[in-house]
């Protein structure tokens, strides 16, 4: 990231647009934003760790709008902002490419290091918060249709203190046991 060239945004609705030719082809190389009409649009969360990272000057009109104020913004609309946030974050700090998700409650896509523009995403990624609740037939679901496409489901936690830890997960069956069932209630 630190080759990353500062880069200036325009803040559009809730999405960031760059115009600059060169600094479009700088960050679509390091898998930043999508192209629509020769212009880059980057998500919230690629925003948020462009303004983090001091790489990128985000204007309204004439007024300059740092992390913070942006931050604010986001969370008027999207109130899993943060948790998407410290996932890209670390995710990129570790030198994964890393796209927006495609469904199954995934939050993002990560390539392998060295092959984004080469091969598909091989991981994907949905966050939970430590201490939040999920159903075992959901996570069921999410981890069958993942593995299904040929994907590496990963659950990322973020814990009290704002730090991800990552847990691949595999699918599992589980299976009622009516046998043991009626036995263990007997009085």
């Amino acid at each position: 990231m630190d080759e990353t060239p500062l880069v200036q945004g325009n803040l559009i609705s809730d999405q960031t647009c760059i115009s600059d030719k060169k600094m479009i082809h700088d960050l679509e190389q390091k898998g930043f934003g999508e192209m629509e009409q020769e212009q880059l649009f980057l998500k919230q969360f690629e925003t948020l760790f462009l303004l983090y990272s001091k790489k990128l000057i985000l204007k309204k009109g004439k007024k300059q709008i740092d992390f913070d104020s942006f931050m604010t913004i986001c969370q008027k609309t999207n109130s899993e902002i943060l948790t998407k946030f410290l996932i890209y974050r670390d995710l990129r700090n570790r030198g994964y490419v890393v796209k927006d998700g495609f469904g199954f409650g995934s939050d993002f896509r990560v390539y392998e290091r060295g092959h984004f523009g080469e091969k598909g995403a091989k991981f994907l990624i949905f966050g939970l918060v430590e201490g939040q609740q999920e159903k075992m037939g959901h996570l069921q679901k999410k981890i069958q249709e993942i593995t299904q496409m040929g994907k590496e489901p990963i659950i990322a936690v973020i814990e009290r203190r704002g730090e991800v830890i990552y847990y691949k997960i595999n699918r599992i069956n589980f299976y009622e046991n009516k046998s043991r069932l009626n036995d263990s209630f007997s009085f």
